[in-house]
């Protein structure tokens, strides 16, 4: 269930990343920020299997989108054959 808070947060996106032996949540002031950190955490040598976002609007966490290591994987590997 969201957490209530009356303030915006001054981070106002959160990423909690979650695989068989890691569990981790972390804050960020933007959405470039966010992706960012989402991209290194289920890179290839990631124990991470996938990141759900949420973004802080209208006085509470909403979930914004859950990302997998598949996809974030499938797209660094297009990006580095597009690169040769």
């Amino acid at each position: 269930m969201p957490t209530m808070s009356v303030k915006k947060p001054s981070k106002p996106w959160r990423v909690t990343v979650t695989g068989p032996e890691v569990e981790t949540t972390s804050s960020f002031t933007s959405e470039a920020k966010t992706y960012a950190f989402i991209r290194a955490s289920l890179g290839a040598d990631s124990p991470a299997e996938s990141a759900k976002v949420e973004q802080w609007e209208g006085g509470r966490w909403w979930h914004f989108e859950t990302v997998t290591a598949d996809e974030i994987r499938a797209a660094q590997a297009t990006d580095h054959a597009t690169e040769k």
